[in-house]
């Protein structure tokens, strides 16, 4: 089975998210696309991040509305921090059977090379970059072979600009799944200062 991972803290998901993993999963040959929920970025800082329990409960209510979209927690049985490639080479140990890829945005293309040990994820498995506002596609012919290039709806939404506009308070109603605005607003979740 092709599988695609499509990781981010989702801090929190948002309808951006929800709109490429509804585009790779029709238009990129893939059987399933899990939606890997991280406990931590190294490339972040921590302070902000939510509740690994109430992101991922807000990750469900995404992927459960989108057919063959599963949510994923495997990166929270994983030694912190957990960089791509130790997450990709656990999945494909545990799951020898599946072929997986990985979907990643534009602008963590442009920055790939800077990733632990990226030379192996490119040799042990395949990527769909999909496009981000202000980051070119240009794809070198040497990654011809691992990486594609594909052609998914520019979304222009951020998860940070959402938690900010929570925490002052503004109707962020049109950049949320329903559910996961309605979750948000019951639970008082980014609605203070952190």
């Amino acid at each position: 089975m092709k599988i695609g991972i499509f990781g981010g803290t989702f801090n929190p998901i948002h309808t951006g998210h929800a709109i490429i993993a509804n585009y790779v999963i029709q238009n990129c040959g893939l059987d399933r696309l899990w939606l890997m929920v991280s406990p931590l970025n190294p490339f972040k800082v921590a302070q902000g991040e939510h509740h690994d329990t109430e992101r991922l409960r807000m990750v469900e209510m995404v992927s459960s509305k989108l057919e063959n979209v599963e949510t994923s927690g495997f990166e929270f049985s994983l030694p912190r921090p957990s960089y791509t490639i130790d997450t990709l080479n656990a999945l494909q140990s545990k799951f020898p059977q599946h072929e997986f890829y990985l979907v990643i945005g534009a602008d963590n293309w442009m920055s790939f090379d800077k990733w632990d040990r990226y030379e192996e994820i490119l040799e042990k498995f395949k990527v769909l970059v999909y496009p981000r506002s202000g980051y070119g596609t240009e794809l070198p012919a040497r990654f011809a072979s691992s990486v594609t290039m594909i052609e998914a709806p520019l979304v222009e939404l951020s998860s940070t600009e959402i938690r900010e506009g929570l925490k002052m308070m503004k109707n962020m109603s049109f950049y949320l799944p329903d559910d996961v605005y309605r979750y948000i607003l019951k639970n008082k979740i980014y609605l203070h200062d952190e």
